[in-house]
């Protein structure tokens, strides 16, 4: 048995929400093709998790929020996000569905960077945003949350780096979800042009531990021949937030896309970071951490799919388990015929706090060429009483021993993240977890 499907959302809405906003023809069109289609596919069918009976169509579709003038003015909690060092340029706010700050220092406008929100890039950028949204990384109809991304998309951002521009600071956008029930159809597109290089961080924020709402996100990453993106996100959405998170890269000749991901979600999630290394000598880490707790259920896949020769992929996944939380972790190494030379490494691990809560790890190696390299590892485990008993015996209480064994069995992947504001801020997230 499934739940109700069918939206309060209809095309006569699909075409006055584009309309609105101005969009081009060609986004009303795909819009309203993905409405069509939506009603025909399936629910994605994510290992080992029945997602049939989650909430993916009782949500608010817009809300708006106030503006503000200084980062000063926003709350504390979500201040803690920003990345001190480099606020308050260079960052985007967008509180629900309105950018509530935007500031790109007028360096990297001269160079050309475009950094703004995804609807006034449909405006002023609408060829280029065309060339690359919903084309190389993701597909429209790959099934009913996609399609359903496509036709009521409502907010997002769009990052573009042009030709041999190296850009020094990293770029930061934070997504507050303020409104309880309102739901985020959020689109990344991030493009690096050739010989070019961006940092870029992304927050998911949001409060309502009972109103229901959905967070459908799809980013597509763009690395050009001989470019560089290293792109860090920690997802910290309530428990009343049942999230998709569909992240997918494609990286040409000699370019690199790593990921840092701090998968923080109290709500059910479903989370999806696909890589396609197209290029010959492209290469990806993909780095992840979790902690769960409640009584979530989580289903996180990491996959890189080589197709370049000499094409390097690296998976690291460590996941932490409290009270009744489940997850299961996929790590997926796949080597086309042709991909010769390419080496696919892969680590996934999870540790288990108590008796109810469950972790599965599943390491999978598809190769399809024979001059390769590849490895796996995986553990599923609970805490060692001894470790625990050792700390308690030495004045410590259990709750603060679970907290630096929790730590000790995270710090081998937050620590060779290589972004040093989502290091700190899984740093914060992790804390407030673990008590």
């Amino acid at each position: 048995m499934t739940v109700e499907t069918k939206l309060p959302y209809d095309k006569d809405y699909i075409n006055k929400f584009s309309k609105d906003r101005n969009e081009p023809e060609w986004m009303q069109v795909l819009r309203l093709q993905a409405l069509e289609q939506a009603e025909t596919l399936d629910l994605p069918k994510p290992d080992k998790t029945k997602i049939g009976k989650w909430n993916f169509s009782r949500f608010k579709h817009t809300a708006q929020g106030d503006t503000i003038s200084s980062l000063n003015e926003l709350p504390t909690e979500i201040q803690g996000f920003l990345d001190q060092e480099n606020a308050p340029e260079n960052v985007l706010i967008q509180r629900n569905h309105t950018i509530a700050y935007a500031a790109l220092s007028s360096e990297l406008k001269e160079k050309g960077i475009i950094f703004t929100d995804i609807f006034t890039a449909l405006n002023e950028h609408g060829d280029l945003v065309k060339k690359y949204y919903m084309t190389d990384a993701v597909s429209v109809d790959e099934h009913r949350l996609t399609a359903l991304h496509t036709a009521l998309m409502n907010g997002g951002i769009f990052v573009y780096v042009p030709k041999n521009v190296q850009v020094e600071v990293p770029l930061q956008a934070i997504f507050w979800q303020e409104d309880p029930e309102v739901a985020l159809f959020n689109h990344v597109l991030v493009v690096a042009e050739e010989n070019s290089s961006l940092t870029y961080v992304e927050n998911y924020i949001s409060h309502n531990e009972s109103q229901e709402t959905v967070a459908n996100v799809v980013t597509e990453v763009i690395a050009h021949d001989n470019a560089k993106i290293s792109f860090g996100a920690v997802d910290n959405f309530a428990a009343g937030t049942t999230s998709y998170n569909n992240r997918r890269g494609v990286a040409y000749r000699d370019a690199t896309i790593d990921w840092a991901l701090g998968q923080m979600n109290d709500g059910n999630t479903v989370s999806e970071n696909i890589t396609h290394l197209v290029g010959d000598n492209s290469l990806s880490h993909a780095k992840t951490v979790s902690v769960g707790r409640g009584k979530q259920t989580q289903n996180f896949t990491a996959k890189i799919v080589h197709f370049g020769k000499n094409s390097e992929g690296y998976i690291l996944q460590h996941g932490v388990m409290k009270d009744q939380a489940s997850a299961i972790f996929n790590g997926i190494g796949k080597i086309e015929h042709g991909a010769s030379k390419s080496n696919a490494v892969q680590e996934s691990r999870v540790l288990m706090l108590s008796e109810k809560a469950r972790g599965d790890a599943n390491p999978i190696l598809l190769i399809d060429e024979d001059d390769v390299t590849a490895g796996h590892a995986a553990s599923v485990g609970r805490v060692d009483p001894l470790q625990l008993y050792y700390l308690m015996s030495r004045g410590i209480t259990q709750q603060e021993a679970e907290r630096l064994v929790i730590h000790g069995f995270l710090a081998p992947v937050v620590n060779q993240l290589p972004i040093a504001s989502v290091r700190e801020q899984l740093t914060q997230v992790i804390e407030r977890k673990v008590y």
